[in-house]
C-alpha cells in the first residue's frame, strides 16, 4: 500500500509540470490528466484541482493506471503524482 503525504501544511513538494484543472469534473478531468501524463512519463504533475470529487477520483485514478499519488494538500487543492514510466 502507497504512503501519501497530506497536511494541512503542505506547501511544496518538487514537481516537474504544473496544471491547474479548475472545476473540470471528473470525466474530463482523468481523460486531461492521462492524456499529460502519457506525455511525461516518470515526472511529477503538480495538478490543481477544484471539483468536490477530486479528494476520491484522483486517488482512485492513480491506483487503477499505476500513476504514483505522492501527497495532496486539501487546503491548496493540490495533488502531486508521479507518471508512471
Amino acid at each position: 500500500m502507497q504512503s501519501v503525504m497530506t497536511s494541512a501544511l503542505l506547501t511544496q513538494v518538487d514537481h516537474d509540470l504544473e496544471w491547474n484543472a479548475g472545476e473540470l469534473g471528473c470525466g474530463e478531468l482523468v481523460l486531461e490528466l492521462r492524456q499529460r501524463m502519457r506525455q511525461a512519463p516518470g515526472k511529477v504533475f503538480k495538478v490543481i484541482a477544484l471539483d468536490a470529487g477530486a479528494p476520491a477520483d484522483i486517488p482512485a485514478w492513480c491506483r487503477m493506471t499505476s500513476n504514483i499519488l505522492l501527497a495532496h494538500d486539501p487546503q491548496s487543492r493540490a495533488f502531486w503524482i508521479r507518471a508512471k514510466t
